[in-house]
């Protein structure tokens, strides 16, 4: 039987208990190494004097633990603390190079394309993207602690021999990485080998101020014709602790090896499910092959990062402590009639980017003065197009996704006006973007929105909103959502002070017509989550709910918010709350709809925050009550199934496109189109 996503969740802290375990297992034996290394030193400067005390000393040990707990303790607390910016952090330790949309290469064009189709297939905001512009071997990785800060970087080698379909192929392999929550181990795995790490630097340490002081030992012990007893012993000291340490780095090896060979299998046979292309992967996997630098990378760092990989990024001594399965058994996993043969790839050719085709005619750009905002919006009174929605397959569709989800997300870019993608992947034009999409369709509200835009934000930000209004007017509604999403990792490059007023301009746009459509709801909630962590560099929340009792009342908030949607009447929203209600398993007799005037925009953010903490079981079990609910006939809007990925999102359960026959959308349903839930406190 298929393992779903909240399985594999389940795995996964799994896998970070047993990584603690190898982890404390590594300490002991370092412990009782250093242990012996003080007691050789002891006895060395004692000048042969031995008896059995100095050989075994409880206290000695003690104080070796604790000295050595604390050093490992620290050592793993300093690096921890440098990785809490997240995958940036790591793509730039080993020279991975931010791509400026605005100035990038044919090659790192396709690249960022290829990043922001799988995103928007796979329901996860889109990562920034990094080159490792020295390494000119095929590789590539993925990091961060969760989908909003996570980060893809691939080399230079990758971009030079790759064509579009094999480069898919591997971004398709670390975007299973992301899903499947193996990043955040990642990290946890360089933060607690540092920690080992440091014992064999201080070892190094101690050698190389012995060795620029045995000079002057040497001459004084000639003058006073006794041998120094104490500088051997640092000496010897020094020497141990260097061998210790690169024993546990041995040892850091084994752990990493224990943990990631079976997960490289995995996000490539996620890789042929996303793509549906076999020949994609298989074709990277065999240029690694051919390609006389492999997957090697030369950066100093890459010991530290080398379970992160596509490919095995640094040698290693046996077959026991590789990261990596062999690469002809994951070839002949993918491609059974694989002879193992690999073609021979010249480093000096590079694969030619083909110009990337956009449908339509060039858009001229112009630009409308403030007073003519007026006339921007576009006509009122379209009805919202539903589309099918069966639960269970939505359910069983978070954490992955499909070749039609990346078709579907193929097309939807190139749909896009040129000009109004160019402008979404550049910090000033996104926050632009991000603007226009909350603007509301009433000439006079929307005049008003104009005018607090040019008040609360950067000079000509609000020229700028009145420019490519026209352009996010045209959009159809599966695309405004994603067009939200491409701006990311624009929005990322904010400092500190132009992200505060950039969030502070949002919430009286969207409440300037005293309601708060669900675009704007799911919009706002899923943009600012996800770069409130980013610049706040919060921790991942730790799971605090392991049954659903504490969780109770907010389920039955949540539930019957969702039932009033869209101004169901007292009867539709009862009976849409019990299908809700037994989806989630608890008895209808014991619970009843929530009064509408506890439905607020305030209750639900506040619900979602709480049952962000659950246990992914529990998360299973709301999501699909809550898939039951919005879908109670069968069919549901586009903002309605917008909402949906928005509660998904807030459980930390990425949820792809609802496709439909229509996608990517022939119909508007903007702010003030969708159905609303009170915007009052």
């Amino acid at each position: 039987m298929a393992t779903d996503f909240f399985e594999h969740q389940l795995v996964a802290r799994k896998r970070t208990s047993r990584l603690i375990g190898y982890f404390l297992v590594a300490v002991a034996l370092i412990i009782l190494a250093v242990y012996g290394v003080a007691t050789v030193c002891l006895i060395a400067s004692s000048k042969g004097q031995v008896n059995v005390g100095q050989i075994w000393d409880w206290e000695r040990l003690a104080l070796v633990s604790t000295v050595v707990g604390i050093v490992i303790v620290a050592g793993s607390l300093y690096k921890i603390a440098t990785l809490r910016e997240g995958g940036s952090a790591i793509a730039r330790l080993l020279g991975g190079e931010l791509v400026n949309p605005g100035a990038a290469t044919p090659a790192q064009r396709r690249l960022l394309n290829v990043v922001e189709e799988m995103a928007i297939a796979s329901g996860t905001p889109v990562p920034s993207v990094y080159v490792l512009t020295e390494e000119s071997s095929i590789n590539a990785f993925a990091a961060g602690h969760e989908p909003g800060d996570a980060v893809i970087a691939v080399s230079q080698g990758s971009l030079d021999h790759l064509n579009r379909d094999e480069l898919q192929g591997v971004i398709a392999h670390e975007f299973s990485h992301i899903l499947n929550g193996d990043m955040r181990l990642n990290l946890r795995l360089i933060g607690l080998l540092h920690g080992i790490l440091l014992i064999a630097l201080i070892g190094y340490t101690i050698m190389r101020i012995m060795g620029n002081s045995s000079s002057s030992s040497r001459s004084r012990s000639k003058e006073n014709g006794k041998g120094d007893g104490g500088a051997m012993a640092l000496f010897l000291l020094g020497m141990g602790l260097m061998a210790v340490g690169y024993v546990g780095v041995f040892f850091g090896r084994l752990i990493k090896s224990a943990i990631s060979r079976q997960r490289e299998f995995l996000a490539d046979a996620s890789a042929v499910q996303f793509t549906r292309n076999p020949d994609g992967i298989a074709g990277a996997l065999k240029k690694i092959g051919g390609l006389a630098a492999g997957s090697q990378i030369q950066n100093q760092n890459a010991e530290q990062a080398c379970h992160m990989f596509f490919g095995p990024g640094v040698p290693f001594w046996t077959e026991a402590m590789a990261t990596h399965p062999p690469l002809v058994e994951r070839i002949k996993r993918i491609d059974p009639s694989f002879n193992g043969t690999f073609p021979t790839i010249d480093a000096d050719e590079v694969v030619t980017v083909a110009k990337d085709e956009r449908r339509g005619p060039p858009l001229q750009r112009f630009v409308p003065d403030l007073a003519s905002a007026r006339s921007l919006a576009p006509n009122i009174g379209r009805a919202p197009i539903e589309i099918p929605l069966d639960p269970k397959q939505a359910l069983a569709s978070v954490g992955t996704t499909s070749g039609e989800h990346v078709a579907f997300a193929s097309t939807l870019i190139k749909s896009l006006p040129e000009d109004l993608a160019a402008t979404a992947r550049e910090s000033f034009g996104a926050r632009a973007v991000v603007y226009a999409l909350l603007l509301d369709q009433n000439p006079a509200i929307r005049e008003h929105q104009i005018r607090i835009v040019a008040a609360q934000t950067e000079p000509g930000t609000a020229e700028e909103v009145v420019r490519i209004a026209p352009l996010v007017d045209s959009l159809d509604d599966g695309a405004r959502l994603p067009l939200a999403d491409m701006a990311i990792p624009a929005l990322r490059q904010l400092s500190i002070r132009q992200y505060q007023s950039f969030r502070g301009a949002i919430d009286p746009l969207i409440r300037a017509d005293q309601k708060r459509s669900l675009f704007e709801f799911t919009l706002q909630r899923m943009l600012l989550r996800h770069l409130d962590h980013h610049f706040e560099q919060r921790p991942p929340a730790a799971v605090r709910f392991q049954s659903l009792r504490p969780l109770v009342n907010d389920c039955i908030r949540v539930l019957s918010t969702l039932s009033r949607l869209g101004g169901r009447s007292e009867a539709e929203a009862v009976q849409d709350f019990a299908h809700g209600i037994q989806a989630l398993g608890l008895p209808s007799h014991e619970v009843s709809l929530a009064p509408v005037q506890e439905c607020s925009m305030v209750a639900l953010d506040r619900s979602l925050d709480r049952l962000a903490l659950a246990s992914p079981p529990i998360k299973k079990r709301v999501l699909d009550a809550c898939a039951t609910c919005i879908a109670a006939d069968g069919l549901v809007t586009i903002a309605e199934a917008e909402l949906l990925r928005a509660i998904a999102d807030s459980l930390d359960c990425p949820m792809p496109p609802l496709l439909s026959s229509s996608s990517p959308g022939s119909n508007h349903e903007g702010p003030s189109r969708a159905a609303s839930i009170r915007a009052s406190n």
